[in-house]
């Protein structure tokens, strides 16, 4: 029987129904960054204190991960007992109109927000996780929109724990507040980047001079040090932009790159989606693009999948293209990229198995308990309970670590302990949170080579 949870909205959950998120798990996920994005998460930023090293996961979750010698970065400690990241969207205000905005931002701050005091009680409820204590996001929203925003990144700072922030790209992102920021102690920024110039980028986050001010504030950060993760919303509107805005990561510099696979909720719902077949291209492509620059997806988790197949048809000097049965969209952006003479990386960096959940947590403006910002479902409030007890017992947490609650194609995924797929596109377009993944289009069983799955040590497809 699948675990309930309280839809945030109702009474019973102490949350608005426009909730969502990054961030995300990419990508600091998901208006500027988004919960999901969370440096998404969409994850964290990688290379910040607090990400998991690689190794096996030691834990006996049913999704606990796979050995060593598959690419993906997994577990030292059991991901059902203390999450890699923690995202707190401070507050919803925000001055931008971003077309996709999940969390449907508006000028002025709502009056339930949390207090500073209960701010300060949150950063110490994530503390009692433990070490290595999780990497906290502050999102929004605009953080910036805060007056007590340095304050409170100084005290989790002084609790041990490492801090991010995603602001918007606003004239308040200025380079003596990016100073503030790092004294305060914040070790990272994300910044969203939707185009590779003005005229794309403005144009999808309703004011123009967005795009000049973000690649301001990214100078200014990475003069002052500060790590900054770069997240970019794939929608209809930068499909055939994204070997550009790669290119421009490439050229700026920047410890991440998270394309975040838009989660039809928020103004976000509004916008047309892509194809399965197009989600397939986009992750073959930022694969490939991680030969350049540290690449990384949000609410795409089968780009893990992704990774494993393509790093087995490497293996065999195989035909990826026609193995994968890629489209022209990949065709296109691949060339574009080829044409940049971009220098190449020498080493590519493995995406970490976190998913709704699992090793990921949201908590929104009004202290409400998610697994993921784009899953307006509420396991609780740190108001009424312990943000600790809430991730590790809760039944919709409990749940969604259990990939044995999926359901269709996921749920007989052999790919389903590194993937699970995207719980939050999976509730906005079904109402369900353990269905299968729309805008997933492998079918279980296809890739043809499974004695090098099993070698990775992934199940045999319709088991469980």
């Amino acid at each position: 029987m699948r675990p309930q949870a309280t839809r945030a909205g109702d009474p019973r959950a102490g949350g608005p129904s426009d909730h969502s998120a990054p961030g995300s798990p990419g990508p600091p996920g998901p208006a500027p960054a988004t919960a999901g994005q969370a440096l998404a998460a969409p994850g964290p930023v990688p290379g910040s204190p607090g990400q998991p090293p690689e190794g096996t996961v030691r834990g006996t979750g049913r999704r606990a991960g796979i050995p060593r010698t598959a690419p993906i970065r997994t577990w030292r400690h059991d991901p059902g007992t203390r999450p890699l990241i923690v995202i707190w969207e401070m507050t919803q205000a925000c001055p931008l109109a971003c077309v996709h905005c999940r969390a449907q931002a508006q000028p002025a701050r709502h009056p339930g927000e949390l207090t500073t005091s209960e701010a300060r009680d949150l950063l110490a409820q994530v503390a009692e996780f433990g070490a290595p204590p999780p990497v906290v996001v502050f999102t929004g929203g605009d953080p910036f929109q805060r007056p007590d925003l340095f304050d409170l990144v100084r005290h989790g700072t002084r609790l041990g724990l490492p801090v991010a922030v995603s602001p918007s790209g606003t004239p308040t992102l200025t380079p003596a507040r990016l100073a503030e920021l790092q004294r305060a102690g914040a070790r990272a920024i994300s910044l969203s980047l939707d185009g590779s110039t003005a005229e794309v980028h403005d144009r999808f986050r309703g004011v123009p001079g967005v795009f000049a001010w973000t690649l301001d504030a990214w100078q200014a950060a990475r003069e002052l040090g500060l790590k900054v993760q770069i997240n970019t919303t794939v929608t209809g509107h930068n499909l055939t932009d994204l070997a550009d805005i790669a290119a421009l990561v490439h050229r700026l510099g920047a410890v991440s790159w998270s394309a975040f696979l838009l989660v039809p909720t928020g103004r976000g719902a509004r916008l047309p989606a892509l194809t399965a077949g197009q989600a397939e291209d986009v992750l073959n492509f930022v694969y490939d693009a991680g030969e350049f620059i540290p690449a990384r997806t949000t609410e795409a988790h089968h780009f893990r999948r992704v990774v494993i197949q393509r790093e087995i048809l490497r293996s065999r000097e195989a035909d990826h293209v026609a193995v994968l049965g890629l489209g022209p969209l990949y065709l296109r952006l691949r060339e574009r990229l080829a044409s940049l003479g971009l220098a190449r990386r020498t080493v590519r960096r493995p995406p970490a198995n976190v998913n709704a959940g699992l090793g990921f947590v949201f908590i929104s403006h009004l202290g409400t308990v998610h697994p993921s910002g784009f899953l307006p479902l509420s396991a609780g409030s740190v108001r009424a309970g312990r943000l600790a007890d809430i991730y590790r017992s809760s039944p919709l947490f409990t749940g969604l670590r259990d990939h044995g609650t999926l359901g269709g194609r996921c749920g007989s995924c052999e790919f389903a302990p590194v993937c699970g797929g995207s719980r939050s596109r999976a509730f906005a377009l079904t109402g369900d949170p353990y269905a299968e993944d729309p805008w997933c289009s492998y079918q279980p069983g296809a890739f043809p080579y499974p004695d090098d799955l099993a070698a990775a040590g992934l199940r045999t497809a319709g088991t469980r």
